[in-house]
């Protein structure tokens, strides 16, 4: 899709990411690409029992396997990979959590950054939104210990579209 998008439609490869949940044998593939752009990570957790938790994938490729094949990948000067961290209010978001983070980070060996992304509520989603502060606090706490931390504006929250939550909704309301 990437090749068609550079060839056919002509977007530099530069303006585009691709976003995986872990999928080692896709990063491995990936990093052999010609025509690559830039590579996002849901982490969403700083540990693989809060990630198995809410991302089962963890169970076939834990984050060191996924940290693993990231090394894998030639970076152009200046190029990081991206961590997109979903706070979800209790869950994940605590200063602990931050502080497992900033050690999975470094532990990594190539240079990231985290976006941060605050949870959506919907009906009938057992999640909730972390508190604004707690989401100021864990932010700091990345940059604070070195990290490039984000936070992403929400879109979407007002129609229930937003991350996580068009699926869920639907099925609510069928």
């Amino acid at each position: 899709a990437v090749r068609l998008l550079v060839t056919e439609v002509g977007l530099p490869a530069s303006r585009m990411t691709v976003s995986t949940s872990g999928i080692v044998p896709g990063i491995e593939r990936f990093a052999k690409e010609p025509v690559r752009p830039r590579l996002a990570i849901s982490l969403n957790a700083s540990n693989n029992t809060v990630r198995e938790s809410i991302m089962p994938i963890t169970r076939k490729w834990p984050i060191e396997a996924v940290l693993e094949a990231a090394r894998a990948m030639p970076l152009a000067p200046r190029e990081k990979i991206t961590f997109e961290y979903v706070l979800l209010g209790g869950v994940n978001d605590s200063l602990t959590h931050a502080d497992e983070v900033v050690a999975l980070a470094r532990r990594a060996g190539f240079p990231s950054k985290v976006n941060l992304i605050v949870w959506n509520p919907g009906p009938g989603i057992p999640y909730h939104q972390p508190l604004d502060e707690d989401v100021q606090q864990f932010q700091q706490r990345l940059i604070s210990r070195g990290i490039p931390a984000f936070i992403r504006r929400p879109r979407g929250r007002d129609i229930y579209a937003a991350c996580g939550q068009l699926k869920k909704t639907t099925e609510a309301n069928s």
